[in-house]
């Protein structure tokens, strides 16, 4: 049985769903289902599912006459045997490494919600949302405040930045509602959320979200309709807030509970040139030096970028910059104190520009300052923590990405080889020192 079920329902896809499940597949996490809902397209949708289902036994292919969205999402939860749902839409794509944080965070922390930022898609223009930076594991309550303060925001009302438990969702037998054809993904997760003890939110993106033209709301929808629309929704998050809260703060917030019905739609807009928005790929580390050659430089460069990439998304997770998580990083590995000219030449960062991100960092409480015994010079070391555990978790990651296939004797002939080679290395760079 697989440990996640990713859903996803299709209509009319042909121009995006190829990148859409391509994404999928190279998910980092390989434990998992594919459940492809066709809902009675009549472009080339079902013949390019038919396709990728023949190469990959991962992939199940459903065909069905169209029934809406929602109806979709449903079917596709009745075939799901993983231990957590995953949903997507067909415009849209994965980080390599969405599935897997995931999953991660689910199982670590005993979650039965785990909700994370993503990019926000315009053309070739991406901008990164996330609303909440809260690093501990939520009650119910607590996150239903946040959720109060901004009840139309995406990022809770959505499906597709969240990991769901199945058994949460069967035993209670949550569904889309077939009959709304507006915020029934929003409803879903009101619906889902009550009975969730443990949430967990995670700054960094797990997902490419595309606008397309032609929405629900953008389309043939008159102010009485939208209107008539969110009281009929509106039903629904007051009964939420009914079961999450007892009657005397219910009645206290009610004020701010109605706020759902004057709150508009918030995805938070790309707008080219403002802070924040970045031609698409430029918000990730690339590898824009390719090559078929095969030598220890190539793939040291090779592990330097990748590694650089797992640790851009610490950097997210903590509000900091990659430099800032590079020189955390070095502390980290050289297991003693470190001055800052030593660390400026691990990492190649100007020793004035390492003291200046030391400062910030031992104000954070990311890095302990010392002086040894006779010196003024202050030495520094990483701090336990989050921030500690994550950037050895990137490693972690490197390590299995490195020798992904590899036996576990493979791995262990590896770390020998290396290990003779550091030797030979360490001895040889002592002996010019000297």
């Amino acid at each position: 049985m697989p440990n996640v079920s990713i859903i996803i329902p299709v209509y009319n896809a042909e121009k995006g769903i190829r990148r859409c499940i391509e994404s999928v597949l190279n998910q980092e996490y390989s434990d998992y289902e594919l459940i492809l809902v066709d809902d009675g397209s009549k472009d080339s949708s079902p013949a390019i599912l038919d396709e990728y289902a023949a190469h990959d036994a991962r992939i199940k292919v459903i065909h069905k006459p169209n029934q809406g969205v929602s109806a979709t999402r449903n079917r596709g939860l009745c075939e799901a045997s993983g231990t957590y749902v995953q949903f997507m839409d067909a415009d849209d794509w994965l980080p390599p490494e969405s599935t897997k944080i995931l999953v991660r965070t689910a199982v670590e922390d005993e979650c039965d919600l785990v909700v994370a930022g993503f990019y926000r898609v315009v053309n070739d223009r991406v901008a990164r949302k996330s609303s909440l930076d809260d690093e501990d594991v939520l009650t119910l309550k607590e996150y239903s405040e946040y959720m109060k303060d901004n009840p139309a925001d995406y990022y809770y009302g959505v499906l597709w930045n969240k990991l769901y438990r199945r058994d949460i969702i069967e035993k209670y037998n949550v569904r889309m509602e077939e009959e709304l054809s507006f915020c029934e993904d929003f409803v879903f997760n009101l619906e889902y959320l009550v009975h969730c003890q443990r949430i967990r939110a995670l700054n960094v993106p797990v997902y490419y979200y595309v606008k397309t033209e032609g929405g629900l709301v953008s389309v043939n929808m008159n102010p009485a309709r939208l209107v008539q629309m969110k009281l009929n929704i509106y039903t629904y998050y007051d009964q939420y807030f009914r079961d999450v809260l007892d009657e005397k703060q219910y009645n206290a917030e009610r004020l701010s509970i109605a706020r759902f019905l004057i709150a508009a739609a918030n995805d938070e807009m790309v707008i080219p040139m403002m802070p924040g928005t970045k031609k698409l790929g430029q918000e990730k580390v690339t590898v824009p030096f390719m090559t078929d050659s095969v030598n220890p430089i190539i793939t040291g460069y090779y592990h330097k970028k990748l590694f650089a990439g797992y640790l851009d998304r610490v950097a997210i997770s903590h509000d900091l910059s990659l430099r800032e998580v590079t020189v955390f990083a070095a502390l980290l590995f050289a297991g003693e104190a470190l001055y800052s000219k030593g660390i400026a030449d691990f990492t190649g960062i100007n020793e004035l520009v390492v003291m200046t991100i030391l400062q910030k960092l031992i104000l954070q409480n990311y890095v302990v300052q010392k002086f040894k015994e006779g010196s003024d010079l202050p030495v520094y070391t990483a701090a336990e923590g989050t921030l500690k555990k994550d950037v050895l978790e990137a490693c972690d990651d490197l390590r299995q990405l490195s020798t992904k296939g590899f036996s576990e004797e493979e791995k262990e002939k590896l770390e020998e080889f290396m290990r003779r080679m550091d030797d030979n290395l360490k001895a040889y760079m002592k002996q010019d020192v000297q």
